[in-house]
């Protein structure tokens, strides 16, 4: 027999992801002639002689000569950099997103009834709310370039084109706020249209290619994504970033988080603890500030939420029911403990 929670519900219990990304590749160009050449960017190493800078004890910072003994010792580092080259003002990043229905279909479920539980309140979704409002947001946070993170910053001129089979839709990306999912026109609705009917399983799968063109400066700096070294004691360098065959790249991951910057439902959200819109995620985890804005003592969490109606409860509100939803389609691990 299948081990299930005290509650009910399932031990072993998953669901794949329904929005797929690749790799994002980057090229330099001219804005000029963006839909002409382009040529791969690759990685750079390069050493340099910084100073110290780091807090330094109380010892060393009150006593001079400690401290300018410190100051002293020479600061050594290989890093990896790529930027574009002096003939070149313009980056542009490639990638491909699929969209794929069956967010409420759990890829492995050990209980019976709270699988069928689980399907139910994915029927009650859709009959109730429906995948608009997701497929808008998402639809948005294309159209606003947010998955550029850095390199969104300083550029002069923004420019994101979305291709799908025989459709095409160009975005000039500072016409979007990346504080809000208010400001929506024909062309997002659209897109959002196509999104929509993926999610809701109106079509088998939607592939969308996108490419995005960022006017930074000849010569400027970009930022593929840092690899995460575990052992720092054996590499040479102290900053290694992504490449795919020798062409500079942002992670998948990096691009999906942001693709899921989607959720405004939680409590903080529009007040001084707030920081906009955050990515979808079971405790609204934003690593950078060290914080959770959905704290399970509020009972605002994916679990709390989504243990209640896969078990049969009505939604609380349309905020709540979007999150789980846009929790689902991120996909993940989420059984219960069989020990409670």
């Amino acid at each position: 027999m299948a081990k299930s929670s005290a509650k009910g519900l399932a031990t072993v219990l998953s669901f794949e992801k329904k929005i797929v990304l690749s790799d994002g590749l980057m090229y330099g160009t001219t804005w000029d002639d963006r839909q002409g050449k382009a040529t791969s960017l690759p990685l750079r190493e390069k050493s340099v002689r910084g100073t110290i800078s780091n807090r330094l004890k109380a010892a060393v910072a009150n006593d001079p000569a400690k401290l300018n003994a410190e100051v002293e010792k020479p600061n050594l580092q290989t890093v990896d950099a790529a930027s574009l080259s002096m003939n070149q003002d313009t980056l542009k990043v490639t990638f491909t997103m699929k969209i794929l229905p069956g967010a409420a279909i759990p890829a492995a479920c050990n209980v019976a009834k709270h699988k069928a539980k689980i399907l139910e309140m994915g029927h009650r979704y859709a009959e109730q709310y429906g995948f608009c409002e997701l497929a808008k947001r998402y639809a948005l946070n294309l159209a606003n370039a947010r998955f550029l993170w850095r390199n969104r910053v300083g550029a002069e001129d923004l420019e994101v084109q979305v291709k799908a089979a025989d459709k095409q839709w160009l975005f000039h990306s500072y016409d979007y706020s990346l504080q809000d999912f208010d400001n929506s026109d024909a062309t997002v609705e659209t897109l959002a249209e196509q999104i929509e009917s993926a999610l809701a399983g109106k079509i088998p799968y939607l592939l969308l290619e996108i490419t995005a063109f960022a006017k930074i400066g000849k010569g400027q700096e970009v930022y593929p994504s840092e690899e995460l070294i575990l052992d720092k004691g054996k590499g040479k360098k102290s900053k290694v970033l992504y490449e795919v065959n020798s062409t500079a790249a942002m992670h998948s991951q990096k691009l999906g988080n942001a693709i899921r910057t989607i959720d405004t439902w939680y409590n903080a959200y529009e007040t001084e603890d707030g920081v906009g819109p955050i990515s979808v995620e079971p405790y609204g985890t934003v690593t950078n500030l060290g914080k959770a804005f959905r704290n399970p003592k509020d009972k605002c969490d994916f679990y709390t939420l989504f243990d209640k109606y896969s078990l049969g409860a009505d939604f609380d509100s349309p905020e709540a029911a979007h999150y789980v939803m846009a929790m689902l389609i991120r996909g993940g691990v989420f059984g219960a403990s069989g020990k409670e």
